[in-house]
């Protein structure tokens, strides 16, 4: 990592510190998305266990969300306001600027996940190991990593905020009911299965069913290494189509 890079990642750090109604928003929303799960388990009746097993799968789906939300509307806006442009005409390369942003991005994401994971455990009693918790930040933290990545790549192809909208609910949305949350992916049409293999948070929830089942992340082993090997992947992509300007 250059001196270039940490230069903007701490400029984009003290940028989102001094949003303070932009970072609060980031903070309190998924800990009303977890407060609004809780009230509607306890009014369906849902047995603890279930209770502490989806509470960690809804954990994971309002970081995939805030992460990738985050990272495209605040890049996207970098371009508008000319920051971007600024940044390569003063000779910055694509990989310092990317590698910057993800940095940034990064120690907000891990202070988010700590936090969310925190108000979730308070909330359902989730009654997991210290080792347990250890290993259910680290898939929030790559999921989280990986859903940055595709914000950047996914801000790399919008001129405006405006045109970043239509991303999230056509990312966001079909996560949910293909990544095995809501329905066993085993049992959707075989189209269906096939599209749910590119959705981050089919692997996120693979490694978390592993977890539940065998008690470590590592019973399947292939879906949680296909999470940062996803995020390399999308970063060098995104690293490649970064633009002064479309």
């Amino acid at each position: 990592m250059t001196g270039r890079t940490l230069a903007i990642g701490a400029r984009v750090t003290r940028q989102i510190r001094g949003d303070r109604r932009f970072a609060a928003a980031m903070i309190i929303i998924p800990i009303l998305l977890l407060v609004f799960l809780k009230v509607v388990f306890d009014a369906m009746s849902v047995p603890d266990i279930v209770q502490r097993r989806y509470a960690v799968l809804g954990v994971s789906y309002v970081i995939h969300f805030v992460a990738f939300l985050l990272t495209a509307l605040v890049v996207v806006g970098e371009r508008v306001q000319g920051t971007l442009g600024r940044m390569f005409i003063n000779g910055y390369r694509r990989l310092e600027i990317v590698g910057g942003y993800l940095g940034a991005y990064t120690l907000f994401a891990t202070l988010q996940s700590v936090l969310v994971l925190v108000v979730a455990h308070y909330l359902f009693d989730l009654h997991y190991s210290i080792g347990e918790m250890g290993q259910i930040f680290l898939v929030l933290w790559l999921l989280a990593i990986l859903m940055m990545s595709i914000g950047i790549l996914v801000s790399n192809l919008a001129r405006n905020v405006a045109q970043v909208i239509p991303f999230v609910p056509a990312i966001v949305v079909p996560a949910l009911f293909l990544s095995g949350i809501v329905v066993a992916v085993s049992k959707l049409p075989t189209w269906a299965q096939v599209v749910a293999r590119i959705t981050p948070l089919y692997y996120s929830t693979q490694v978390y069913q592993s977890l539940f089942s065998e008690g470590s992340i590592f019973g399947d082993i292939w879906a949680f290494l296909l999470l940062p090997a996803l995020a390399i992947v999308v970063l060098g992509f995104a690293a490649m189509t970064l633009r002064e300007e479309l």
